[in-house]
């Protein structure tokens, strides 16, 4: 599956490695991880990693993003990771390289590089590029594994979603032969301040319900600024606010930005990504997120959601 990716890599002495905004676990992992196997591999590459800041995973080895002219993409081959559409690459001068490769594992929505490996079968990006290390004979240090675990970890909800396959556990083990702690990583992962564990108690008093039972949140442009929060906690770290209620197959977070209303879209039972490609989004058949223009439509898509929950019942 990797041969072509592979004579990509072997053929270019620059490499830039791209991923989605606003990084999660899994696209800084795939990154930090895919750069540290080339560097180990292929001592004399140059290898950049390049997008918005870490935010919340600033806690990761290496996650400080490098600063590079455009010139850098001379000759060069972008890598494009954990990403399903253009619209969401962070850093669009991708297209200025010689040779563009793609490596994710959401629903499939468009074509954006030359080469291109798309498997949603498995639970993260990390998981893919520890199947191409593994596949391709490449050896692991300490820094590629410890990235790569933290992504699986994470787009995995610590092996619980169902994507998590034999397979999973497979490649964990192969990223744990190397000298991880992951009792660090977890403690990283998931422990909070008293001030995030207040925060969430006030969204877990947010929580509404339609009448057949899909839960939302939605948090205006006000509550934003009153709150001095950042977006990704409240957007992508609220969510999980409304997992595991008894009797609620699908839960929604609604959040005003500049840019327009995040939807992050999860549920326990269907597949909410063909909503979420209606309006523009993407993801995964159980988590998916998109970009609205308004809370009208913010509301026509939890009247769709509902509307599912309806009809699956």
């Amino acid at each position: 599956m990797f041969e072509a990716f592979l004579s990509l890599i072997r053929a270019h002495d620059t490499i830039i490695i791209h991923r989605h905004k606003n990084p999660d676990g899994d696209a800084l992992g795939s990154q930090i991880g895919l750069k540290h196997i080339i560097l180990e591999n292929f001592p004399g590459k140059t290898v950049y990693m390049v997008g918005d800041a870490a935010g919340r995973y600033g806690f990761m080895a290496d996650s400080v993003m490098d600063e590079i002219p455009d010139a850098a993409y001379t000759d060069a081959l972008a890598i494009i990771l954990d990403t399903s559409a253009r619209a969401l690459i962070s850093d669009d001068r991708y297209g200025l390289a010689a040779r563009t490769a793609r490596v994710d594992h959401h629903i499939f929505c468009e074509k954006i590089a030359e080469e291109e490996i798309t498997d949603s079968s498995y639970e993260s990006c990390c998981g893919l590029i520890a199947q191409f290390a593994l596949e391709s004979g490449l050896k692991l240090n300490p820094a590629a594994a410890r990235a790569l675990f933290t992504g699986m970890v994470t787009d995995s909800g610590r092996f619980r979603y169902d994507a998590t396959s034999a397979n999973t556990f497979r490649l964990a083990s192969f990223l744990m032969s190397q000298p991880i702690d992951t009792n660090e990583i977890y403690q990283q992962l998931y422990e909070n301040d008293f001030a995030q564990m207040q925060l969430r108690a006030k969204f877990i008093l947010k929580i509404q319900m339609t009448e057949n039972h899909v839960a939302y949140i939605y948090t205006t442009r006000e509550e934003m600024d009153a709150l001095q929060a950042d977006t990704f906690s409240i957007s992508r770290g609220m969510v999980g606010a409304m997992a595991d209620i008894k009797g609620v197959p699908i839960w929604v977070n609604f959040t005003e930005t500049d840019q327009g209303v995040l939807c992050e879209l999860r549920s326990s039972r269907f597949n909410i990504n063909p909503i979420a490609v209606k309006y523009g989004g993407g993801g995964h058949a159980k988590a998916s997120g998109a970009t609205v223009k308004s809370r009208e439509e913010a509301m026509q898509m939890l009247h769709d959601l509902n509307q599912m929950a309806g009809e699956m019942q």
